[in-house]
């Protein structure tokens, strides 16, 4: 029996009322729903325009395809992006799959987030980019990064995916790059089931999102599209102008999402009313060193790093957790790196990392939820201080 999950489930009669709707609709492809999805999404956040996708994978593939497939080809095979170490898979996959350079900087000790201090030496001749991660909630110090993306001339692409509604100095995160995503995965502030969202305020950059987003065609693309060539309206709804993909969501994605998105702002507040009581628990621990939030996070989740007595013990907490039904996993990949897989992809290392192998090595995270958690803080507290007094049998 799990007492303390990872994730739990947000929805209520007003998801499966909008369920239904779809249903007597008739309509279950992407359709009106999706785009009144996306009208409100672009509203809450503060964007021009929204485009949803099938996943927030998808909304980063995308992403980084709109910047090479831009009309003023703001990045092209070769160039080189700088990304933090620790973040999903996801984020890098769709840099080398637009023929990129992936470029690894350490992150931040604190933070969790790239470590902004490297950002200069990682820098080379090809780079063009910085692909930025907000990790588990927490927003990104934007005043210095978008400053050093204009000093050298570099696009400025956020993964938003795990930090929907966490803010920096009163402006959503994932509105601060020429474009951003967000996840709408089970797991995350909202659930569409799946789901994902890029957001910009660059009207060519929103055409071309959506027709990379279905098969590369003319379809949905506006008179004045800079996509639009001269072909009668029959032969247009077939005609294909980019290397796309099927990313499409579902309608009833779309109309769940609304249904989410009323809830967010009260998902949000408990999220951080639970952080108060996290970071009352746990701020001064000698034995476990957790996230330092930068302007306000939504606290996705909640990371420790082990030190101190509990330093290369991570599994004797793990099993202790387990044996009190506490969910609890590795923050994020950990240092991607360290994942096979990195092997078949284009990338350079620019700084050491040894923050990244810190959290390889000694971090985790708990989950955190729209309700009260503070019993199941409590008791992880008091499991965190009884391995700690106890002798270790097992290394990190």
């Amino acid at each position: 029996m799990t007492a303390y999950p990872l994730a739990t489930e947000t929805w209520d009669q007003a998801e499966l009322d909008a369920i239904a709707r779809v249903v007597d609709s008739r309509r279950f492809t992407m359709g009106p729903e999706v785009k009144t999805f996306e009208e409100q999404f672009a509203a809450y956040f503060g964007s021009r325009y929204a485009v949803m996708v099938n996943s927030g994978s998808s909304a980063n593939l995308l992403m980084l395809a709109a910047a090479c497939y831009h009309p003023q080809k703001f990045l092209k095979p070769g160039d080189a992006v700088l990304v933090p170490a620790v973040s999903w898979s996801t984020t890098y996959y769709p840099v080398t799959q637009q023929g990129l350079e992936l470029r690894f900087v350490d992150i931040h000790h604190k933070t969790l987030n790239l470590d902004l201090d490297l950002l200069e030496q990682a820098l080379t001749p090809n780079t063009r980019a910085v692909l930025t991660v907000n990790l588990l909630g927490n927003p990104n110090d934007f005043a210095r990064l978008q400053a050093f993306c204009t000093q050298h001339d570099l696009l400025l692409l956020e993964d938003n995916c795990e930090s929907m509604g966490a803010t920096f100095a009163g402006k959503q995160a994932g509105t601060f790059g020429f474009m951003g995503t967000y996840s709408t995965f089970f797991s995350h502030h909202i659930s569409t089931m799946e789901g994902g969202v890029i957001v910009t305020d660059d009207e060519a950059t929103y055409h071309t999102l959506l027709s990379l987003r279905a098969h590369g065609w003319l379809r949905e693309q506006p008179a004045h599209s800079h996509l639009n060539i001269d072909v009668d309206d029959f032969s247009r709804m077939f005609r294909f102008v980019l290397p796309g993909y099927n990313v499409r969501p579902l309608e009833m994605e779309g109309a769940i999402g609304q249904a989410q998105l009323k809830k967010l702002p009260g998902l949000i507040a408990a999220r951080r009313a639970n952080a108060q009581i996290f970071q009352a628990l746990f701020k001064d621990h000698p034995d476990v060193q957790i996230q330092t939030e930068t302007g306000e996070s939504s606290w996705f989740g909640f990371a420790l790093l082990l030190q101190g007595r509990l330093a290369g013990r991570r599994m004797d907490l793990v099993s202790a957790f387990r044996a009190a039904g506490i969910e609890c996993r590795p923050i994020v990949t950990g240092n991607f790196l360290r994942n096979p897989v990195i092997n078949l992809l284009k990338h350079t290392v620019a700084t050491p990392m040894p923050v990244a192998d810190t959290v390889d090595d000694n971090g985790l995270f708990l989950g955190n939820h729209h309700y009260p958690v503070q019993s199941q803080l409590e008791e992880a507290r008091r499991i965190i201080d009884a391995v700690a007094a106890t002798p270790g049998s097992c290394a990190a």
